[in-house]
């Protein structure tokens, strides 16, 4: 069965291509991620008997630790991000624009891997959510107010 116009994606090979940068990326996001659980963990055990010492290193430790823990979270959806990708590719759906349903250009890929959309859509989708924005302050009506009573 031939496939319609509309049906466009990326060839079995150009999929096997984004696979491997994919994966590659995937072992060293996992590693990333083995680093950062080692430092939280180091970070925790050498620091759980100065608790409540000075006030200023216990302020370090919870900075460092909530930063530490900040970079494993986003390290962790990075990963799902990637296993989303490569999921996509085992349906052969990699590559195509959720928003728009075009292919998404192999540079961005390349650059994004994990992305679903198209930067004309990206953007697009960015000045929508703009101009549905409730409240900007100088859009606020009481600080108008404020400025016309002087």
């Amino acid at each position: 069965m031939a496939e319609s116009n509309s049906t466009v994606r990326y060839s079995d090979e150009e999929l096997a291509e984004f696979k491997v940068v994919i994966e590659d990326k995937l072992t060293k996001a996992q590693e990333q991620l083995e680093s950062l659980e080692r430092q939280i963990m180091d970070v925790s055990e050498n620091t759980s008997d100065e608790h409540g010492g000075d006030w200023v290193d216990d302020s370090n430790i919870n900075t460092e630790m909530e930063m530490l823990n900040n970079m494993a979270i986003r390290q962790r959806k990075y990963i799902n991000d990637l296993n989303n990708a490569l999921i996509r590719i085992r349906n052969k759906v990699y590559g195509i624009c959720v928003v728009t349903g075009e292919l998404i250009d192999k540079k961005r890929l390349n650059a994004v891997p994990t992305t679903t959309k198209a930067v004309h859509a990206k953007n697009m989708q960015k000045q929508n959510t703009r101009d549905r924005s409730p409240f900007r302050i100088n859009q606020n009506s009481y600080v108008k107010e404020k400025k016309d009573e002087k």
